[in-house]
């Protein structure tokens, strides 16, 4: 028998493999796939709102001629519910891993802070835009991101699975795969129009799991988030990044929170039919 699909996509600047360890808890009941690396691709170009990235998800999608399970880290549960929203068809649920969803007054501030070209200064960009990301090997790579508590904080070998996915050949040694003006150019980009996402039932069965202290949750407030998602909504101990400090915990959660929504997603297919 064949296993249901899942897509996943990742957070912003850690291509899929960094999540192996997360990732390989789900494999016995579901086919996992995962993308590589968004916004690197020049068909589908990093713009205010995230429309080019939508388009590749759906792109990719599209491939597999059924309805399949999303899920996504941060960019990534984004990216998964704007996709499911756009393109129902292509979804069976929905589960985002710590993806806050900015609406309300917080979005008009943001809307604002583009207006006035502020999105830089207002957003993670003013750091990743300046991030280091040329080392003379891996193992000087391992001891500069090991050095700094957010990645200390992962669990054994997660750092090796974003250093063995997340760097390549440089002149000087080796260097992030993941292009610091696209990782910046995706935070300057954070869509600011979600509020339109609350004002009727989401399509598919949707779902978010929250760190307990991820910062990015409370500065985007829980309210829209649990407002899309009612009451299927769960928090982890951790932060922001805690399918990397977790893996084993976050993939139980993740698990039950698929069997919630896929109940849910076949009680809504019999009344259908």
């Amino acid at each position: 028998m064949n296993k249901p699909i899942l897509h996943f996509s990742h957070g912003n600047s850690f291509p899929g493999g960094t999540y192996s360890k997360f990732l390989d808890r789900l494999r016995p009941r579901y086919d996992v796939r995962s993308v590589d690396m968004f916004g690197h691709d020049p068909a589908y170009p990093v713009t205010d709102g995230w429309p080019g990235l939508v388009a590749e998800l759906i792109a990719q999608l599209e491939q597999y001629k059924q309805p399949v399970i999303l899920l996504g880290h941060s960019l990534g549960g984004m990216l998964s519910m704007m996709a499911a929203r756009e393109r129902p068809d292509l979804a069976r649920c929905v589960v985002m891993l710590d993806s806050p969803v900015v609406a309300g007054w917080r979005a008009m501030v943001w809307r604002t802070a583009k207006a006035l070209g502020l999105s830089e200064r207002l957003s993670p960009a003013q750091f990743s835009v300046r991030r280091r990301f040329v080392w003379p090997d891996t193992d000087s790579a391992h001891a500069h991101f090991g050095s700094k508590d957010i990645f200390a904080a992962w669990a054994p070998g997660v750092l090796a699975d974003y250093l063995e996915h997340g760097l390549k050949p440089h002149p000087e040694g080796k260097q992030l795969r993941f292009s610091r003006d696209v990782e910046s150019a995706i935070y300057s980009g954070l869509p600011h129009h979600m509020g339109s996402v609350l004002r009727r039932r989401f399509p598919v069965p949707i779902g978010c799991i929250a760190g307990t202290a991820s910062v990015e949750m409370s500065q985007a407030g829980l309210g829209p988030t649990r407002r899309l998602v009612r009451d299927n909504f769960a928090k982890i101990e951790g932060g922001h990044l805690f399918p990397m400090e977790s893996p084993d915990l976050a993939a139980k959660l993740t698990l039950d929170m698929l069997d919630k929504l896929l109940e849910q997603a076949r009680q809504l297919a019999g009344k259908a039919t």
